[in-house]
């Protein structure tokens, strides 16, 4: 079986799983990391010298990063809906994948660690002001692409970009400060909550 090794509430391992649940994979997740068994283990290591969560193991191959698990998973399993094989189709899925783990990632990660994780190191009002003010810039980016495609962020049909993507609107919709009306984003957030996967590991998940 499948072994997906992260804490739950960690949201690149949300990734990892609601990708299980949209490819339909049994798997067993073991808590490392966060308050979980801490990720120096030599156990961890061994499977990722980077010290890291998410870690899969698929029957002895061993992948981590959260979106190279994403492309691993889709492309195991012959999922060419997530992830088509025609390399123009595959970019833009890539892109935004690429774009949430790096430009959207770093904009929102201080003000969540301040305002919902309660983080001591991340308490300095200036820097979260600056880091709401930042994602909320790019959740506007993701915005305007919606309105474009009229249904997910690579296109009409939901693709594996929506993974990363929804789970970082999710967080975006759970930051207790006031915010803009970005009406597609709250019309996407509805085309998720749909599926069992988001409802699972992104809505009811915790922020």
């Amino acid at each position: 079986m499948l072994r997906v090794l992260g804490y739950a509430a960690s949201l690149n391992v949300r990734k990892v799983l609601w990708a299980c649940e949209e490819l339909g994979l049994a798997y067993r997740r073991e808590d490392w990391g966060g308050t979980a068994r801490p990720t120096s283990d030599p156990t961890f290591l061994a499977l990722n010298p980077f010290g890291m969560v998410p870690v899969i193991d698929d029957d002895g191959v061993i992948v981590r990063e959260s979106n190279t698990i994403l492309r691993y998973l889709a492309t195991r399993h012959g999922r060419v809906d997530l992830l088509p094989t025609d390399a123009a189709a595959r970019a833009p899925i890539e892109a935004w994948m690429d774009w949430q783990i790096s430009d959207f990632n770093d904009s929102w990660r201080v003000a969540f660690q301040g305002l919902v994780r309660r983080h001591p190191e991340h308490q300095n009002r200036a820097r979260i002001d600056a880091s709401v003010a930042a994602f909320s810039r790019l959740v506007a980016l993701v915005d305007a692409r919606l309105a474009d495609t009229g249904g997910h962020i690579a296109g009409p049909a939901f693709t594996l970009a929506d993974i990363p993507i929804g789970l970082s609107i999710h967080r975006w919709l759970s930051l207790p400060v006031p915010k803009p009306q970005y009406r597609d984003v709250d019309r996407y957030y509805t085309l998720l909550c749909e599926r069992a996967g988001f409802r699972l590991h992104g809505r009811d998940a915790g922020p």
